[in-house]
C-alpha cells in the first residue's frame, strides 16, 4: 500500500486556498498510486490561527470548506486537519475522508500549552482513538502532541491499529529535529507498529515550520526525514505484514544545523513578505555584517529585483563602510541608493541647540542619526509599498543595543533570534554557497558608527562572552548566580542581566522575526515590563 505525506504550506486564514490545495495534492497523490494521503495539523485553517479560532464565523467557514473538500475527493482516502465545533466547544480535529464523505473524526487529546503553544486557550481535548481499516490494514490517526505524550498512540494500538499516522504542526528550532526523530523511533519500537509523520512547512509570523516528514518501521528504523523547508509530496510504501516502510519518493535532508537555520531564515522572510502582499523590501545597508547578512537573506528569499538597499552615511561613517556596502550591493545585483543624512542631522542639531544648551553630546545625538535613517526607510516604504527589513540581531535586542523608532523601525526582523556569534557563522556559511558578503565586512570590528572611532565592544562585553551569558539566562532560565558559578565575571553577568530586564519595553515594540532557537524573544518569553522582582540578580 502506498501512503502520501503532504509536507506543504497551508497559510493561516486562507481557507479557500487551503481547500483547493488539499484537493490538488490528493489528486496528485492518487495519480502516483497512493491509497491514503495525510495532511498537516489544522491544514484547512493554517496553524496557529490564534484568536481566529474564537470567531464562530471562521470555524464555520472551515467546516463548510471541509464538506466541499470531501465532495471533491474520490479514489483516495484523506486525513485532513481542521478546527471543528463539537459539543459546543472548538476542537483541534482531523477528519478521515473516503468516497466523498467523512467516515471518521478524531479530536486531539494532548493539548500543548508550553513554549510557543497555547492550545488550551482555543480547544477542548478529545478522549477517544480513531482507527480506520484501509484495504485490510487498520490505521490509527493521532495529532502531534498525542504522539509525544504516548497515551493516545497506545490507545490507538489497543483499539486495533497496526500502523500509526501522525499529523503535525511542529515549528523549527535546531534541537527539535533530533527530538522528533527520537519520539517517532521510540513510539514505533515501543508499540511494535510502523509510524508515519507529516509536518507543516512555511513561515507564519514569528514561527517557521520545517516539514521533515518521516517514517519509522516497527523496529524503530527511521526513513527520512524529508528535506526541510521544501514543499513536497512524500510517498511511502508499506508492507502490512512485515510492518515496514519503503520510501518511494522523497528528497532526504542532508544539511547541517547551520544550513537548516539559513534555509529557515530565507523561507520565513519570503513567506512573511509574500503572504502579507508586499511587492518587495527595503533595508539600510551600513557596511556592517548584520545588514550584509540580511541583504543576502532577502536576495535569496525574494530575488534581487525585489530588494532595495539604502546607504545613509553620516559624518561618522567610515569610507570602508561605504565602499563595502556598495560592493555587496553590486555583487548581489540589487538597487543601491545613497542618501547622506548629514543635512537632516545638522537641521536637528540646530533645532535642538537651544533646548540642549549646556548639555554635553551623548547617546541622544547618536540615536538621532538612527531615527533619521528610520524615517528615510519608512518614507521609501510608504512611497514604494516595499516593507522595511530591520537588521538587528538577538544579542543587541536582548540588551537593548538598538534604537527604538530608529534601527528598530520596520516590518520584519530576520535576525531577531540570531545571536551575533551565529551571525558570523551564517555569513561564512552563505559565502560557501556563493560569494555574497565581502570578507572585509566579516573581519572588521562591529560598530554602530554613531560617534568617532566607536566599536560595539565600547558598550558591550565581547560577543562570545555576551552570547554565552544570554543563552544561559534567556534560553535556560539560569539565574545570575548560577551563571557566575560557571566562571563568568560577576560584574559582567549582573550588567547583562540588568540590561535584558530593563529593555523588555523596547523589545515589545520591535518587529517580529523568525524563531530559530529554543527560546525566542517573542512569544516564547513572556516577561512583564513592569516588575519589582530581583530574584534573577546575584545576591
Amino acid at each position: 500500500m502506498r501512503i502520501a505525506l503532504a509536507q506543504h504550506d497551508f497559510p493561516v486564514g486562507d481557507v479557500a486556498g487551503n481547500a483547493a490545495r488539499i484537493v490538488d495534492l490528493a489528486a496528485r497523490a492518487r495519480e502516483a498510486g497512493a491509497r491514503l494521503i495525510a495532511f498537516p495539523e489544522l491544514a484547512l485553517s493554517g496553524y496557529l490561527a490564534e484568536d481566529l479560532f474564537l470567531r464562530p464565523g471562521f470555524v464555520a467557514e472551515c467546516e463548510a470548506a471541509l464538506a466541499e473538500v470531501a465532495s471533491r475527493l474520490d479514489g483516495i482516502d484523506a486525513i485532513v486537519g481542521h478546527p471543528m465545533v463539537d459539543g459546543g466547544v472548538v476542537r483541534n480535529a482531523l477528519s478521515w475522508i473516503r468516497d466523498g464523505r467523512v467516515i471518521g473524526r478524531y479530536s486531539k487529546r494532548a493539548l500543548p500549552n508550553y513554549m510557543v503553544f497555547d492550545e488550551k486557550r482555543y480547544f477542548a481535548a478529545g478522549d477517544a482513538p480513531l482507527v480506520v481499516d484501509v484495504d485490510g490494514l487498520p490505521i490509527g490517526a493521532v495529532i502531534c502532541e498525542d504522539l509525544w505524550e504516548g497515551g493516545p498512540a497506545r490507545d490507538a494500538v489497543a483499539a486495533g491499529a497496526r500502523c500509526l499516522v501522525s499529523i503535525n504542526a511542529s515549528p523549527f528550532d535546531p534541537e527539535n529535529r533530533a527530538r522528533r526523530e527520537a519520539v517517532v523511533r521510540e513510539r514505533a519500537r515501543e508499540l511494535g507498529v510502523p509510524v508515519a509523520y507529516v509536518n507543516l512547512v512555511g513561515g507564519q509570523d514569528d514561527l517557521v515550520f520545517d516539514g521533515g516528514a518521516m517514517a519509522a518501521n516497527a523496529s524503530g528504523t527511521l526513513l527520512g526525514p524529508a528535506r526541510a523547508f521544501d514543499d513536497a509530496l512524500v510517498l511511502l510504501d508499506i508492507d502490512p505484514d512485515g510492518g515496514c516502510w519503503r520510501l518511494a519518493e522523497c528528497a532526504i535532508e542532508s544539511g547541517d544545523d547551520l544550513d537548516r537555520t539559513w534555509r529557515a531564515l530565507v523561507r520565513a522572510t519570503r513567506d512573511y513578505v509574500d503572504k502579507n502582499g508586499f511587492p518587495g523590501v527595503v533595508l539600510g545597508l551600513s557596511g556592517g555584517i548584520d545588514s550584509a547578512l540580511v541583504l543576502a537573506i532577502a536576495v535569496d528569499a525574494l530575488g534581487a529585483d525585489r530588494v532595495t538597499a539604502v546607504m545613509m552615511p553620516s559624518r561618522y561613517t567610515a569610507d570602508l563602510s561605504n565602499e563595502e556596502a556598495a560592493r555587496q550591493a553590486r555583487a548581489v545585483g540589487v538597487e543601491h541608493l545613497v542618501l547622506p543624512i548629514e543635512g537632516p542631522f545638522g537641521a536637528f542639531e540646530q533645532l535642538l541647540a537651544p533646548v540642549f544648551a549646556g548639555r554635553a553630546p551623548d547617546v541622544t545625538e547618536e540615536n538621532l542619526q538612527s531615527r533619521i535613517r528610520g524615517v528615510i526607510l519608512m518614507a521609501l516604504s510608504n512611497k514604494t509599498g516595499r516593507m522595511v527589513l530591520t537588521t538587528g540581531n538577538k544579542s543587541e535586542m536582548a540588551v537593548g543595543y538598538a534604537t527604538i523608532y530608529g534601527d528598530m523601525a520596520g516590518g520584519f526582523a530576520p535576525l531577531k533570534d540570531v545571536y551575533k556569534t551565529r551571525v558570523y557563522a551564517l555569513a561564512a556559511h552563505r559565502n560557501r554557497i556563493s560569494p555574497a558578503i565581502p570578507e572585509a565586512v566579516i573581519t572588521r570590528a562591529p560598530s554602530a558608527e554613531l560617534r568617532p572611532d566607536q566599536t560595539d565592544q565600547d558598550s558591550l562585553p565581547p560577543y562570545d562572552v555576551l552570547d554565552a551569558i544570554l543563552e544561559r539566562f534567556i534560553e535556560h532560565d539560569r539565574s545570575a548566580a548560577d551563571i557566575v558559578a560557571d566562571g563568568f565575571e560577576r560584574a559582567t553577568v549582573e550588567r547583562v542581566v540588568r540590561l535584558v530586564l530593563r529593555n523588555e519595553y523596547k523589545r515589545r515594540q520591535g518587529a517580529p522575526g523568525p524563531r530559530v532557537t529554543r527560546r525566542s524573544l517573542d512569544r516564547d518569553r513572556r516577561y512583564p515590563i513592569t516588575s519589582g522582582w530581583r530574584g534573577d540578580r546575584t545576591p
